[in-house]
């Protein structure tokens, strides 16, 4: 059944592809962001080994997936800030594209890594999509969400396209590797987040001491000076 899924997604970003071009690519890579059953892993192989057959010229591939990525989460964002998380997670509830346990999903990564989430968010399936949701309903400042969305999916589009582009006619590979690849980002990104952690503990404490040292000193100026008074 999976493999049937991914053969008519296939054949739709083909034809739309066919028809409108580059533009058609990042029309696929926006509603990925709102149907994340539309998955990238998916589209933008495919939109590199279309590349590789000279029906698409790479780069404005990769400006109009990156586009489409870019327009679809801030339409995810619109959505958190404009509704709250309460009412959306009644219209999820409603509509059933997005399992809510997914939002949780996207919700708790932004809870835990805060702004640094919509970066990092758009190299890890399911919250790539759904982390703008949380993002918006925080109201996260929208030139850095933008900033951080457009760097984050240039870097996941490129590699997806990329490899497509290399794979060939095995582009459909892709789409096994992605678990492995999420893994490592998840792994990464936690290390990084301790790393971080630890930096700032070290940083206030080295400040802690500092100020210590500063007091202690400062404390037998006072005494040397009351003492040179009595005198």
């Amino acid at each position: 059944m999976a493999e049937n899924l991914t053969s008519q997604i296939a054949d739709w970003a083909v034809r739309l592809m066919e028809t409108l071009g580059a533009p058609g690519a990042g029309i696929a890579v926006a509603l990925e962001n709102l149907f994340p059953p539309l998955p990238s892993e998916v589209i933008l192989p495919l939109a590199g080994f279309t590349v590789s057959q000279g029906s698409l010229e790479l780069v404005p591939v990769l400006i109009w997936t990156t586009v489409g990525s870019v327009v679809g989460a801030l339409a995810l964002y619109t959505l958190g800030a404009v509704l709250g998380r309460d009412r959306l997670r009644r219209l999820v509830a409603k509509v059933r594209f997005v399992p809510l346990e997914d939002v949780d999903k996207a919700e708790a990564w932004f809870a835990r890594h805060g702004d640094k989430a919509v970066l990092i968010g758009r190299l890890v399936p399911i919250v790539r999509s759904l982390v703008s949701i949380p993002a918006g309903v925080e109201r996260m400042r929208l030139g850095r969400f933008l900033l951080l969305t457009l760097i984050g999916s240039g870097v996941w589009n490129t590699l997806l396209v990329g490899a497509g582009y290399l794979l060939g006619d095995q582009w459909h590979r892709i789409e096994a590797w992605v678990g492995t690849f999420q893994t490592v980002v998840i792994v990464a990104a936690v290390a990084a987040v301790a790393w971080w952690v630890v930096s700032l503990v070290r940083r206030r404490r080295a400040r802690g001491r500092a100020s210590l040292a500063a007091l202690s000193r400062s404390g037998r100026t006072s005494v040397t000076r009351a003492r040179s008074t009595a005198k």
